[in-house]
């Protein structure tokens, strides 16, 4: 079997079933798990295509392990992966990205959450699965995920899947859902620094930083950093005003670990209509202001580029596993087996989005993998 080091980490896993049940003993572990993993490759994405899948590639797959007893049913392999806990299936996933990440000081991971809304089981009247992710947005790797539990929903959930990342050096963001003093504290306690999304959840805070800028703003203070970017029509123009807070009494940074700096950020968006006869570029001009709270110094280009980056978890995974995986249509609802499948869908993303043998999109590869062995041979190397 060629090398790859997600099969290697995800060795460690323990078989659930009992060791006594004769049905048990015809589909190793270990070939389940490859199974499920090629599958998922090659553009399978639920039990019952992953199974279609084996049958279709049993050749392909004795050359890697034995399958004595050929593949296993879609059934076989829902059960099996309902039983796997997802905490076990989760640790042998960071080994994975331990083993594969480059980390760099100041890298941001964005922290978010995404329902599977597929998995809703209305028969038992169990709501769908909602996971909360980790998403180092440089090297476009999944770092972890934790399920919301008992509807303690993201704010309890945050800092349970940041307690288990390890994140020196990096640049946690969130929405303003994660803008809490328990996430400030989980991420200055794991030696990260924090850029949040602040909103009316805190209206204390938000309304003192509001007044603080406005201020700023009123007597014409410019900008701290300016950028802008565009194509096709759109120009965007980001301004970023940042102020250092830190012992100035200026906000209640007292009930805020780690608090330096607050930071306003404006996004003028113009869409140019087809030229007029006049030759001048018309069209619609939309400004939206977002405010910010920071571990970090009052360093607004910093602060800016680590905003920006947190909305690639939005556009490279949660798009993607939509339009490349149909994600959201996905009707495995055993939580178990749903949430590992999903753990297993976000490992392919990570590898399948960066590879460059071909020159296609994500669901494309996918497609490529499946008609090709060599292409999949490729990617399963890569895990």
């Amino acid at each position: 079997m060629p090398e790859a080091p997600l099969i290697d980490s995800f060795a460690e896993i323990e078989d659930p079933r009992h060791p006594r049940h004769p049905r048990n003993t015809l589909y190793p572990i270990e070939e389940i798990l490859l199974l499920a993993i090629c599958g998922a490759i090659s553009g399978a994405d639920d039990f019952v295509s992953i199974a279609e899948f084996g049958e279709a590639k049993l050749g392909w797959l004795r050359g890697l392990l034995p399958f004595e007893h050929g593949v296993p049913s879609h059934d076989t392999l829902t059960r099996v992966f309902g039983q796997i806990e997802p905490s076990e299936f989760e640790r042998c996933f960071r080994a994975w990205t331990r083993r594969i990440e480059k980390k760099t000081d100041g890298q941001v991971v964005a922290v978010d959450g995404k329902t599977l809304r597929g998995s809703r089981d209305r028969a038992s009247e169990e709501g769908p699965l909602h996971l909360v992710e980790a998403w180092a947005t440089g090297q476009e790797l999944m770092l972890g995920q934790k399920r919301s539990e008992d509807g303690a929903g993201e704010i309890a959930t945050i800092p349970r899947l940041l307690e288990v990342l390890t994140l020196e050096g990096c640049i946690v963001t969130t929405d303003a859902m994660g803008c809490q003093t328990g996430v400030a504290e989980a991420i200055t306690e794991a030696r990260a620094d924090y850029v949040l999304r602040l909103k009316d959840n805190q209206k204390g805070l938000r309304t003192a930083v509001e007044r603080l800028f406005k201020a700023r703003l009123d007597i014409g203070v410019e900008p701290d950093h300016t950028d802008v970017d565009g194509g096709h029509g759109r120009v965007e123009t980001r301004r970023c005003w940042a102020v250092d807070v830190a012992g100035k009494g200026l906000v209640d940074e007292a009930r805020w670990p780690g608090l330096q700096s607050v930071a306003l950020v404006e996004t003028e968006r113009f869409v140019a209509e087809p030229q007029s006869e006049a030759g001048r570029a018309e069209g619609e001009t939309e400004t939206e202001r977002r405010y910010l709270i920071s571990s970090l110094e009052a360093d607004a280009e910093k602060i800016l580029e680590a905003s920006r980056q947190h909305w690639q978890i939005e556009n490279g995974l949660h798009w993607v596993l939509d339009v490349a995986f149909e994600e959201d249509h996905s009707q495995v609802r055993t939580q178990n087996a749903a949430e590992n499948l999903a753990l297993l869908r976000r490992l392919v993303v990570s590898t399948v989005k960066k590879d460059d043998w071909i020159d296609a999109g994500t669901k494309n590869k996918r497609k490529r993998a499946g008609w090709d062995d060599e292409y999949r041979e490729h990617l399963l190397q890569k895990l």
